[in-house]
């Protein structure tokens, strides 16, 4: 659907009740959830955004010295996005993982992006014989968690 919600084909509400909840919904825009009236049923539309692949792609690139992203790399980005689902969030009707597991998504496509890197030959800084294991403790390694600090004190 596209952004801005104004600008909207329909909204994930309206696809849910055309369809009696079938639909498969994944928005441009933030969307609130959904309640089917009929069974009370609770949906979750997804907003689809490339923050669920760019970073672990980019985390990849980094740590493996990926000499360049392939179509197999951004095919395989996508599925470790997908497996990162949880049963809980697929029973949701999610299309994406919660926002709130990005971290973990993040790492998921690294490693598997990782893995295909070298099963391509294009990584510089990593042994290629290196454990799925091994690429996954030096993923976290090298993640760090932003903290920003004011530029204003206010003590």
């Amino acid at each position: 659907m596209s952004n801005p919600t104004s600008k909207s084909e329909c909204s994930p509400a309206q696809a849910y009740e055309w369809t009696n909840g079938a639909a498969v919904v994944a928005t441009g825009s933030p969307f609130g959830n959904y309640t089917d009236p009929a069974t009370g049923k609770v949906l979750v539309p997804s907003q689809c955004n490339n923050m669920y692949v760019f970073p672990g792609l980019g985390l990849a690139a980094s740590v493996a010295g990926v000499k360049r992203i392939t179509d197999k790399m951004l095919y395989i980005a996508s599925v470790a996005c997908s497996e990162a689902m949880t049963a809980d969030e697929c029973a949701e009707g999610r299309t994406f993982p919660a926002i709130q597991r990005i971290r973990e998504v993040s790492h998921a496509v690294a490693c598997a992006v990782i893995d295909v890197a070298i099963k391509e030959n294009l990584t510089t800084k990593i042994d290629p014989k290196i454990t799925s294991e091994e690429i996954g403790a030096l993923v976290t390694s090298k993640m760090y968690f932003p903290q920003y600090t004011p530029l204003v004190r206010t003590d």
